[in-house]
């Protein structure tokens, strides 16, 4: 997953409009310590934490790997330290739930082919498929501009409207329609990128129209990254096992680079320039580009099966109700080696340091006493793969999403003592705000711009998999402010994670390890799930936001069958 470099960590969380009285963090500076105190915060047990991470990041787990030759020993690990901090069996009275995946690779692609047009696969296209099938072919499709590809009621957006796409293919933009917004006015939040813009989101709009294929136009500032990026990775993906196999999503997706779309258009007799700045506009209408794309290619589909692990304290007068606590355990595995030959990814700060913060926070809240409401622990797997195991939890919740309040997500927590900021991401989206505000208050926390909201983060981690189906999320972590040596050194310290240890060998545990700043942000997850805990309300997203049509419909169903 691709994290912005002042993001190395993420916490996603809902709260109620009326949170618990909270204390002030113990890491926080002095004057912090002035605020008055309601109600007490369990002391954080870091040498709980630190060991934890020491074991999970230790040589014996080869990185821990997904489906790898060691991970049973990891979910061991895992369920033995759940254990000791109090919490018991969370499936069903199991530890574990099993993530079948699937890996489906493309090869032998051939030319996309248009009239007498013939791309270069890697070079001026990359394809693969969403379905679990030995061969795909696209033969003489219809091409229809479908503009951004949105389909968004609550906006009065259709960009499907009036187009019969069954059979065709689907030219999409990337992006929103007022991305170029220096700001982030407009009806899709200009700079801020939407669910909207992501591509994901567009292949799944693609397959419910019925499109036989979606191909996206790359053009490098609204994909935030350049084409390179897609020619490595591209024609390759994981997913999670449905019980369809993937054919209800397109035969085929990919992208082109933009002059392939440019030569595309014109081969039609269409002004690809023209067309993009109409789709900007509402009621743009899909415009049939008067061609038909030819391509081929065989896929190889590679199946494995990984674990989530799942434990829970049982809620005392709304058991029934949910509060999520997690994070990802999963790693690289076994990668590139480095100068001295190592060729573990320990993956120490990502993400074992957010399994030591779930075991921290489950001794925390037993320590506590149990709370109105139930508190789920899950440890995903298939992170690094694509959210993977998060993906499936949310496909086939162990407890109804519609019951569910919301949570907390910990990934790759500070290393480098505390600080005096936070970043939100994703902007003000739901009712949580009100919850926010009051902890940065408490905890003496000012909050900062997020870095790149064009880039859409929030879009990108394992919180996301629950919001896209309606539970409202909100994601906020650390600045780079730090108590000890300001800005300067937050974003020293922040770059030379992610330039020399990030998804590298030399992501490894030390004992010299400053703590502090992790004990701070596991006091912050604590302070914000335990208002959920005790809380009585069911926040939603903000009206206009793309998930409350969700929220809504699974709330009204709990709503009526009482």
């Amino acid at each position: 997953m691709i994290r912005s470099p002042a993001r190395a960590l993420t916490l996603m969380l809902l709260a109620t409009a009326a949170p618990a009285p909270v204390t002030t963090v113990q890491a926080a500076p002095a004057k912090a310590r002035a605020v008055t105190r309601a109600a007490v915060v369990p002391s954080v047990p870091v040498p709980m934490m630190r060991e934890t991470i020491k074991t999970l990041a230790s040589d014996a787990f080869e990185g821990r790997a997904p489906a790898g030759p060691k991970e049973q020993q990891v979910l061991d690990a895992i369920v033995t330290r759940f254990k000791a901090a109090g919490l018991k069996p969370g499936n069903n009275g199991q530890w574990l739930q099993p993530v079948p995946m699937v890996t489906i690779a493309a090869k032998n692609i051939s030319p996309l082919t248009v009239g007498s047009l013939s791309f270069k696969p890697g070079a001026d296209f990359v394809i693969g498929s969403y379905r679990e099938a030995e061969h795909t072919e696209i033969k003489a499709s219809d091409m229809v501009f479908v503009g951004y590809g949105i389909t968004a009621p609550e906006l009065g957006w259709d960009d499907y409207a009036g187009i019969d796409m069954k059979g065709k293919v689907a030219v999409i933009l990337v992006n929103d329609p007022d991305y170029e917004n220096a700001d982030e006015t407009g009806l899709f939040k200009g700079r801020r990128m939407t669910w909207y813009g992501r591509w994901p989101y567009k292949y799944a709009e693609a397959a419910r129209h019925g499109a036989k294929a979606a191909i996206i136009v790359h053009d490098t500032f609204p994909a935030a990254y350049g084409w390179n990026v897609l020619e490595s990775s591209g024609g390759t993906g994981n997913f999670v096992q449905t019980a369809n196999k993937g054919f209800d999503q397109t035969e085929a997706n990919g992208w082109m680079r933009r002059p392939v779309a440019e030569q595309i258009f014109t081969a039609g007799g269409k002004d690809f320039a023209a067309l993009s700045a109409a789709a900007k506009q509402k009621g743009f209408k899909a415009v049939p580009l008067g061609v038909q794309a030819n391509l081929s290619f065989d896929n190889t589909v590679t199946r494995a099966l990984s674990h989530n692990v799942v434990g829970v304290i049982p809620g005392t007068t709304r058991a029934n109700e949910y509060v999520l606590y997690s994070g990802h355990w999963d790693h690289l595995g076994r990668c590139k080696p480095d100068a001295k030959g190592d060729d573990i990814c320990n993956g120490a700060v990502d993400n074992a340091s957010g399994i030591g913060a779930l075991v921290a926070l489950a001794d925390m809240n037993r320590r506590a006493g149990p709370t109105p409401r139930s508190q789920v622990f899950l440890a995903v797997t298939l992170e690094e793969s694509g959210l993977l195991g998060s993906e499936y939890y949310a496909q086939h919740p162990v407890y109804p999403l519609a019951r569910t309040v919301g949570g907390v997500n910990m990934d790759a927590l500070s290393v480098i003592g505390p600080t005096r900021d936070v970043q939100v991401t994703g902007g003000d989206k739901s009712e949580l705000t009100a919850i926010l505000k009051k902890v940065e208050k408490d905890m003496n926390l000012v909050e900062s711009p997020e870095d790149h909201p064009e880039r859409g983060h929030y879009y990108r981690s394992d919180h996301f998999s629950l919001a896209k189906r309606g539970v409202p999320m909100f994601a906020v972590g650390r600045g780079t402010d730090l108590v000890n040596g300001g800005t300067a050194a937050g974003n020293a310290a922040t770059e030379d994670y992610v330039e020399h240890r990030y998804h590298q060998p030399s992501d490894e545990y030390s004992d010299s390890w400053d703590m502090t700043g992790m004990a701070q942000e596991v006091q912050l997850y604590y302070r914000l799930g335990r208002a959920l805990a005790t809380g009585t309300t069911w926040p939603n997203w903000h009206p206009g936001d793309e998930f409350r049509a969700v929220r809504d419909a699974d709330r009204a169903t709990v709503t009526k069958a009482k």
